[in-house]
């Protein structure tokens, strides 16, 4: 993919992002709900199997969140760019399944881990996380649809899970994160009114203001039920390598 073409399908994102929250904006005056402007919504650029450059590409016209699955190659992505001007301010978000002998490199190298799912993970990603760092910014990966095949902390888990992460000193627990069954077509609003239930539930979790759900297929949804943070790879990138 050339250059142009990747700047046109991020662009393209952008305004489809912008779209999905006034539609959203307009049912919502008419249900006499509250609002929200565009830029409350993150675009995360999943720029897994793609080459440093197009990272750089985008970082250079302004996309600062990039998720990335695979830890090796992301490692190297990382440290590739990072002495490279419009890269030094991009948001690394791990977003792949997180075993844990490879729990130190995902807490040295990101600020965003959007797949937490075990209590063990959590204390090794605290105990490992740099103190000269940042708290590690940590998103709990839900199994909304309950299936076998996908990762995922179970609903009924989650006030244990989130009463083991809670009081870590270098995490940051920020909410929610979900891959719905495709033929799910109320996940979005039940995982927002689970998010919301946490946050009125466990008034502590002061930073808690993230639900990342919606995907290129889904993110007007996805939007329309609250998500604060979508995660698009194939309509900026193109097809995987």
């Amino acid at each position: 993919m050339n250059d142009d073409r990747l700047i046109a399908n991020w662009q393209q994102v952008n305004k489809q992002v912008t779209k999905a929250c006034e539609q959203a904006n307009d049912l919502a005056k008419e249900q006499e709900t509250s609002t929200r402007p565009a830029s409350d919504v993150t675009l995360l650029a999943v720029s897994k199997t793609k080459p440093a450059d197009m990272i750089a590409m985008l970082a250079e016209q302004g996309q600062r969140d990039f998720g990335e699955n695979y830890l090796q190659e992301a490692v190297e992505k990382i440290k590739a760019l990072q002495d490279q001007p419009d890269a030094v301010s991009i948001v690394w978000h791990y977003i792949g399944h997180i075993q844990r002998n490879k729990t130190r490199d995902i807490a040295e190298n990101f600020d965003w881990v959007q797949t937490l799912e075990r209590g063990i993970i959590a204390k090794r990603l605290n105990d490992q996380r740099p103190k000269d760092m940042p708290p590690l910014n940590v998103l709990i990966q839900l199994n909304i649809d309950d299936e076998e095949s996908k990762s995922g902390c179970h609903p009924k888990d989650l006030p244990d899970l989130i009463a083991a992460i809670k009081d870590y000193d270098r995490l940051q627990l920020r909410g929610l994160m979900i891959i719905p069954a495709k033929s799910d077509t109320d996940a979005f609003k039940r995982t927002k009114l689970l998010f919301e239930k946490v946050k009125q539930e466990y008034p502590e979790l002061t930073a808690w203001d993230t639900l990342s759900m919606g995907m290129s297929n889904d993110m007007a949804a996805a939007i329309a039920n609250g998500s604060t943070m979508v995660r698009v790879g194939t309509a900026i990138f193109g097809a995987r390598d």
